[in-house]
This record gives structure tokens, C-alpha cells and sequence, in this order.
């Protein structure tokens, strides 16, 4: 019997299986994720800067997680151009631009709407989501569907049919109203699948069942930012607790998980892109450390 098909075959499919498998995990298409080509220190009245949002190719609009105040900031000139008191202290997480309206998202899901950011009188209206989620960070804008995507860390209740399941939730603009059913359900047991076939390292978690020690890989996917890209439509979802960015198309189904350096990202709570492609990531200052913008030229395919 020849044998030497049957071993070449062998070899060929280890060569071909190593080739698909994702030998560098921190390898983001389009970015260099470990090299941003511009770091920006952010002044102190951003230490705790949440969400931010793409205004044009020089400006981003965000937050900080304790005022309602909305910040301006001029990439160019690095520096915060205008400041718009929209509201009371709370907690203010997620926001998203809609043409000449920004929503800003509360950690308890009351949605504060910000008509004509630009003018001298603005005017700011609370709209309640009843989004079935606590700590509420994630938000941002399907221009598509002319709705806004709200992104909870928490599940949406207990019990095990829910406790590996997160979910994003859709806002109706026209109606300004939440809609029933969910716009996208995540399983985080899929991605700890996804990410060992990635060779992504999770943690390890110890586990003792009737004095026996094991390990269990540990993924929280708690969202603390989400943005559609502009160019691929693919949704970007951070996990600061993870210090992961997840990258999904626009069906739900994950396509990359990259692993994010702490030293670079400390505390990721926002991101935007810009019209050309461009990544901005923003991280909360730590107790000894400003906060950070980080700006990653894009290199990928600029058409769609």
C-alpha cells in the first residue's frame, strides 16, 4: 500500500491548519494596534472621560462619567474647544452624534437628547429606554436603520439561560422609543471558542469541585464602547475589564478578538472613527496618570 499520499496529505493539512489559525492575536486588519500614531495626553478636566463620537476630520465630541457636560475637543490643536452644560451630575457613559444632535447615554439607560450641539441655546431632552440592563455604557448610531444601539455590561436577568447571553438593544429615533426584542444576543461560551481557535490567552480561573483543582478560561465581555466602522460596517465593541477590542460584521458574528496591551490601554471607555478610517480610543485616567487619546491610522480598503 502507498503510504506517501496519506502523509502528505497530513503535512499539508498541519501547514494549511496553521496558516488559518491567527498566529498574531494582537494583529487588528487595517490598524496597528500595538503602534498608535498618535498619543494625546488629555487635560484633567477629562480624567474620566466616557464615549466619544466623530464630529468631522478634526473634531470629536465626548464626556467625562460625573457632569453633564459636553466637550468639544480640537484634534489639531489638542485641546478642548467648547464646553456645553447639558445636564445634571450622573453617571454619563456612551454618546453618539445624529447630524447636528447628540444622544448621551446614563449608566441607568435614560437617554439625553442634545438638540443642535451647535447653536447658543441648546436644548436637552431626557427620554427613559427601559432598557432591561444595568451599567449601561455602549452606545452609538445605525445610521441604516435610524436607530441608536444601546450596549449593557450586565445580562439582562438571571438564570442560565441568560448568564452567558449580552445583548444589544435598539432606540428607535422616530418613535424615541425602545424596541422589543433585541438587536443583537452575543454567547459568550462561542467567544471563548472563538478566541482558543484565535490563540487569544484568556486568564485562567480556578476551580475546585470536590477537591479538584482545574482552570476555566475566564471572558467577561463586559462593552464599555461600541462604533460601526465606516468603511466595513463591522461593529467594534471594547471590553475595558478584558482589555480586549471584539470585532463583529454587521449580522453579529464575531470575525476578530484582539488582545489590547494595558500598558497602551489602561482603562479603554470610548471609540470613534474618523471619515477617513481613522481609530480613536480613549482611556480613563488612573489614579496616578492622566487620561490618554489614541489615534490609529487606518490601512485598509477605503471603499464600500
Amino acid at each position: 500500500m502507498n503510504r506517501c499520499p496519506a502523509i502528505l496529505f497530513t503535512i499539508v493539512s498541519i501547514i494549511t491548519g496553521c496558516q488559518t489559525k491567527n498566529t498574531d492575536p494582537d494583529n487588528l486588519t487595517g490598524y496597528k494596534i500595538n503602534s498608535p500614531d498618535v498619543i494625546i495626553t488629555l487635560p484633567g478636566s477629562l480624567h474620566e472621560i466616557s464615549g466619544l463620537t466623530y464630529i468631522d476630520s478634526a473634531t470629536f465630541a465626548c464626556t467625562q462619567d460625573e457632569k453633564g457636560i459636553l466637550f468639544i475637543y480640537d484634534l489639531n490643536k489638542k485641546a478642548i474647544k467648547k464646553q456645553i452644560t447639558f445636564f445634571s451630575k450622573s453617571d454619563y457613559e456612551g454618546i453618539a452624534r445624529v447630524e447636528d444632535t447628540i444622544y448621551v447615554l446614563r449608566s441607568d439607560g435614560i437617554l439625553v437628547e442634545i438638540s443642535d450641539y451647535k447653536s447658543t441655546n441648546v436644548i436637552s431632552t431626557p427620554y427613559p429606554t427601559y432598557v432591561p440592563m444595568r451599567n449601561n455604557e455602549g452606545l452609538c448610531y445605525d445610521k441604516p436603520n435610524k436607530r441608536l444601539l444601546i450596549a449593557g455590561k450586565e445580562n439582562t436577568g438571571k438564570g442560565n439561560a441568560l448568564k452567558d447571553k449580552k445583548f444589544i438593544y435598539g432606540f428607535d429615533l422616530k418613535t424615541k422609543s425602545l424596541l422589543p426584542e433585541p438587536v443583537y444576543t452575543f454567547d459568550i461560551g462561542s467567544l471563548k471558542e472563538f478566541a482558543a481557535s484565535s490563540g487569544i490567552d484568556l486568564p485562567l480561573k480556578e476551580k475546585k469541585k470536590k477537591k479538584v483543582k482545574s482552570f476555566k478560561p475566564v471572558l467577561l465581555f463586559r462593552p464599555s464602547a461600541i462604533c460601526f466602522h465606516p468603511f466595513t460596517t463591522d461593529l467594534y465593541i471594547l471590553s475595558s475589564e478584558d482589555h480586549m477590542l471584539f470585532v463583529f460584521d454587521k449580522s453579529g458574528s464575531i470575525k476578530k478578538i484582539v488582545s489590547l496591551n494595558p500598558g497602551l490601554f489602561p482603562q479603554p471607555e470610548g471609540i470613534t472613527f474618523l471619515e477617513n478610517g481613522d481609530m480613536l480610543i480613549s482611556n480613563e485616567g488612573q489614579s496616578k496618570s492622566p487620561a490618554t487619546l489614541l489615534r490609529f491610522n487606518y490601512h485598509g480598503e477605503a471603499v464600500k
